[in-house]
């Protein structure tokens, strides 16, 4: 097609109001708001109780302190519960027993710890030291050590 043969252009219906003026560019500005919608707001009236105390507060306010952590209960009862099934099968776990007990009686020293696990985990190392010295003295004699 050429230029000579295009169709002529229809003029616009009257329902179309012309353009006033020059157009705006998207989001610009039309008035309205005269701040931003999260802009501050201004303060209106004071507001304070209607009988203020007469007495200053006695009120101390602070941080509570960090609470602290019962570990080593917890360590000494998983170091006892190894110590025992280890003793189940080898005399040499006596090592693993006494660092359960002396975990355990640390924990026991400290006012943060759980006594019960503690407690636990001492009567669990004894009982784990005295299968290791059961093994023990059982390969003993079995070696002819004592005769």
């Amino acid at each position: 097609m050429t230029g000579e043969e295009d169709p002529p252009v229809e003029q616009p219906s009257d329902d179309l109001a012309p353009v006033a003026g020059e157009s705006r560019m998207p989001g610009e500005h039309r008035g309205g708001f005269s701040r931003l919608p999260t802009g501050p707001l201004g303060i209106t009236g004071m507001t304070a109780p209607p009988e203020p105390s007469v007495a200053p507060s006695t009120d101390v306010w602070s941080t509570p302190a960090p609470r602290l952590r019962s570990v080593l209960s917890g360590w000494a009862l998983g170091i006892a519960i190894l110590g025992l099934v280890v003793s189940f099968f080898v005399g040499w776990a006596f090592p693993l027993g006494l660092v359960a007990i002396v975990v355990a009686v640390m924990a026991l020293r400290r006012l943060v710890e759980d006594r019960a696990m503690a407690i636990w985990a001492i009567c669990i190392a004894s009982a784990s030291v005295i299968y290791s010295v059961g093994w023990l003295v059982f390969a003993a004699y079995s070696a002819s050590l004592f005769s």
